[in-house]
């Protein structure tokens, strides 16, 4: 998945309401140039009435949680991440989910100004925006059976005690404290590749130790190889008595010539 990490800031000071406010400031998408999501701590989540979907009320920019990502809409463009301050990663309108695409325009605290005059019970016209070469391959992302909508993910609330200095900034750390805490399994290919980024790659498992079979033997052209058979060994006879011996075996004894 093409991504792009953006940088992801705490505002500090103490909050004066129960919820964060969510401040989403946009710049220039070119290198050098961050782009700032500011969420000084965990943000208000509603459902969405009828949507697998979450959104932040509270909030200053367009936040949503879907899948067990949370999603933001910022200079006409998506990102995700798996924490609810970042870091964010780029998504392309072509991977967004559709049941995040579906939600309603009257959701969007802080609507771009070509959602003006769209109906606000409607999801936005994506189509109309991006084009119709992003609506041939995205077809029927607006056309859905509500009773067959899938049940929304549950809120990763373990993140509410993580804010200010205890925020984690290690990716392995927070990839630790989400598989201690957060046990759902995402549907969407999308929130599965971005949960197995990162991910430690296990050595590849080597060969499975053969038992040496029969030793081989080149044939010759145009034959078949043939295993080696094990040669015969020569068979080994007690040595045959002498006169003498045979002389004992009979219980004779023969005392000194006498002349």
């Amino acid at each position: 998945m093409r991504y792009l990490l953006l940088a992801s800031s705490l505002l500090l000071g103490p909050l004066t309401s129960v919820h964060a406010q969510v401040s989403v400031g946009v710049g220039i998408a070119v290198p050098g140039v961050n782009i700032g999501i500011n969420v000084p701590a965990y943000p208000e989540l509603v459902r969405v009435p009828g949507y697998p979907v979450y959104y932040a009320p509270q909030a200053n920019g367009n936040y949503f949680f879907y899948d067990g990502l949370y999603w933001v809409y910022a200079g006409d463009s998506w990102y995700a991440s798996s924490w609810y301050n970042g870091p964010w990663y780029l998504v392309g309108p072509e991977r967004v989910p559709p049941y995040v695409l579906r939600v309603p325009v009257r959701y969007y605290r802080a609507p771009p100004p070509y959602f003006h005059g769209w109906r606000p019970d409607r999801p936005p016209r994506w189509g109309e925006h991006w084009g119709r070469d992003w609506e041939r391959r995205r077809p029927g992302w607006d056309r859905w059976d509500r009773r067959r909508a899938p049940r929304p993910a549950p809120l990763p609330v373990y993140q509410q005690q993580y804010s200010g200095d205890r925020y984690p900034h290690e990716a392995e750390q927070r990839r630790s404290i989400r598989s201690e805490n957060y046990r759902y399994r995402p549907r969407e290919p999308v929130t599965r590749q971005h949960y197995q980024q990162g991910q430690p790659a296990r050595p590849p498992a080597g060969p499975p130790r053969q038992e040496p079979g029969p030793q081989r033997y080149p044939a010759p052209r145009g034959q078949q190889m043939q295993p080696m058979q094990p040669q015969p060994q020569p068979q080994r006879h007690p040595p045959q008595p002498g006169p003498r011996d045979r002389g004992r075996d009979r219980g004779e004894e023969r005392g000194p010539d006498r002349r």
